[in-house]
């Protein structure tokens, strides 16, 4: 038999992204032009950036009227108030304010700075872009769009990249998910010296997510990777809620 083995692949050539752009129809294309097209039981790993982008999440914040709040919180650093307002809009709650920094909670129940807001690969000065509405819905709707045109099934992963407590550094992690169980559980299963585990599970999206950017970077213009040869756990219901530590269970809330 032989080993266990995982490839991963950048898909280059994609076009800048725009609102209302068929991003899955772009996946396929590049995919194919550059000789690797997607195959049953790849894992596409796309970036929030160009979800958001194709969902019409990039906004300029000239309009932005800042609050009283936002105001007071911003100065003396040098976030724009305005940038400062649409993070509280998009938060469900403030978790910690200090030096400038914001670690909020968003709607969707993600934990990160600046309720995963930010300006990097965006076009115009005064442009930033939220994360999508609902991401599993993206994941979802990019995955039925690849079995319309290709006829067989993938996994989808959106993607974004946050920071860690306790760690320096930031990693990419899974935001939505589509076609797969984002955790892998061995709960009730005996190691290899007999002992039982009753709590390991691994999150196994977020795990894939983090692979997928040692190819797709920041910098090289390569926003969607297939990570081929993974045996996943097919489910049609997926969320990225599994992901998520409700209240009851986070020792740190």
């Amino acid at each position: 038999m032989p080993p266990p083995e995982v490839r991963v692949i950048g898909v280059q050539g994609m076009p800048e992204i725009k609102s209302g752009d068929d991003i899955a129809g772009m996946m396929m294309d590049a995919a194919a032009q550059q000789g690797t097209p997607f195959e049953a039981g790849d894992v596409v790993v796309v970036t929030q950036k160009v979800v958001s982008k194709a969902e019409g999440r990039v906004i300029t914040i000239e309009g932005v009227e800042p609050s009283t709040l936002a105001i007071s919180i911003t100065e003396g650093f040098r976030r724009d108030p305005r940038h400062t307002e649409l993070i509280l809009r998009e938060s469900a709650r403030i978790v910690r304010m200090d030096r400038g920094v914001i670690i909020s909670e968003t709607r969707h129940g993600f934990y990160c700075a600046n309720a995963g807001i930010d300006a990097s690969n965006i076009p115009g000065s005064d442009t930033v872009c939220l994360l999508p509405v609902d991401s599993d819905l993206s994941a979802r709707g990019i995955r039925a769009a690849i079995k319309s045109q290709l006829g067989f099934d993938v996994a989808v992963i959106v993607s974004d990249t946050f920071g860690r407590p306790w760690r320096n550094g930031a990693a990419n992690v899974a935001i939505g998910v589509a076609g797969f169980d984002p955790m892998l559980s061995y709960v009730g299963q005996e190691d290899s010296h007999g002992n039982m585990m009753y709590t390991t599970e691994i999150a196994v999206a977020d795990e894939l997510a983090a692979t997928a950017e040692l190819v797709t970077g920041k910098v090289e213009g390569v926003p969607v990777s297939i990570v081929r040869g993974y045996a996943y756990i097919p489910m049609e219901d997926a969320s990225i809620k599994r992901i998520l530590r409700t209240g009851d269970r986070d020792l740190f809330r």
